[in-house]
């Protein structure tokens, strides 16, 4: 785990998400129950790789990402590298029949392109980031809580009907429901925000027990089969779509899946601490104002880079408490019920 999550103990990261894993079981059912249907009609089309690209940069530099101190480019998947604060290069990968994978990748990968970028010059360990769950919460306060919120599409709304023409009428509400639409996916990387953290508790929690031998490595295919279906619901006809998807225990990156949950309870943390000192946050964001965000991201977390032990211990300075993942749960339920009416 202090290979990607400095400071971190397995008893804190069972801790948290336990809470999580509690809270968020029924609610996914409680969703999945609910008779309103979300179109995402909106998301599919044919729409020209140039105009989503000129797009995608457009949105990522009016968020606070710096063309003069990095760039942007397409890969068959989406990373961001940094040479230091004045070199940090962001890639997208987009598809003609669907837009929003490479706007919202961008909006990811820009998070953790602001980070670096605005991390200390000094060229020492202290000045580069913190953990991957803290990076993580970057790249996801801006993908989520700013991309996915109904303000956001508002202030978007008519850049996408620049861009994709007036064939493109769809109204904010229908952007923001289709982005938000809750699915059934298999595989992680395809998974809606409410069943992700599911996703990720399934895999920390075996790799915990394989470390701990409480779990043979011969018995994890038929492990991961009964924890979809006791958590999510669903059924894994392969391994293929269950516990062979990802590379990281092939690659023996064993502690990194915890990282991603970790980003997402931070975000939502940050989100409601900004919110607080920031009482017109939406507002801002539906004019397009990012500037005062993306400054008290870097006040409260960017410039700090790895000066404290651990995420608790910089969320204990900045926001007067350590990591609560209650904020995370209460950003889900209110949310995804008010999506669904549910």
């Amino acid at each position: 785990l202090d290979e990607f999550e400095a400071g971190a103990s397995a008893a804190r990261i069972d801790e948290v998400f336990g809470r999580i894993r509690r809270s968020l079981v029924p609610l996914i059912q409680k969703v999945r129950a609910s008779e309103r249907h979300i179109s995402t009609d909106c998301l599919r089309g044919t729409f020209p790789i140039d105009k989503q690209k000129d797009l995608s940069r457009r949105v990522v530099e009016a968020l606070g990402f710096d063309p003069e101190r990095g760039r942007t480019d397409v890969s068959v998947h989406p990373f961001t590298t940094s040479f230091g604060p004045n070199d940090v290069r962001i890639t997208s990968r987009f598809a003609e029949n669907e837009w929003y994978q490479g706007l919202a990748a961008t909006v990811h990968e820009g998070g953790h392109a602001m980070y670096e970028q605005n991390l200390g010059d000094s060229d020492t360990v202290a000045d580069t980031a913190l953990s991957m769950g803290t990076h993580e919460s970057q790249s996801l306060f801006w993908e989520r809580h700013v991309g996915q919120s109904r303000p956001f599409w508002r202030w978007a709304a008519p850049q996408l009907h620049e861009a994709f023409g007036d064939d493109f009428s769809f109204s904010p509400e229908e952007l923001y429901q289709a982005v938000n639409a809750v699915g059934n996916s298999l595989i992680r990387v395809e998974a809606d925000e409410l069943a992700y953290p599911l996703h990720v508790v399934m895999r920390y929690e075996m790799e915990r027990d394989v470390v701990e031998g409480k779990l043979d490595v011969a018995d994890i295919p038929k492990r991961w089969k009964h924890q979809m279906q006791k958590l999510l619901g669903l059924e894994v006809p392969d391994d293929t779509q269950g516990c062979l998807q990802d590379v990281h225990w092939s690659a023996l990156a064993i502690g990194y899946f915890p990282t991603y949950l970790i980003g997402s309870a931070a975000a939502a943390q940050l989100d409601h601490y900004c919110r607080q000192d920031l009482p017109d946050f939406e507002e801002k964001i539906e004019r397009g104002e990012f500037g005062e965000i993306k400054a008290w991201l870097n006040q409260k977390i960017h410039r700090h880079g790895r000066r404290p032990e651990s995420l608790d211990d910089l969320f204990e300075s900045q926001l007067g408490e350590k990591l609560n993942p209650q904020y995370f749960i209460d950003y889900l339920t209110h949310k995804y019920t008010d999506l669904y009416q549910c």
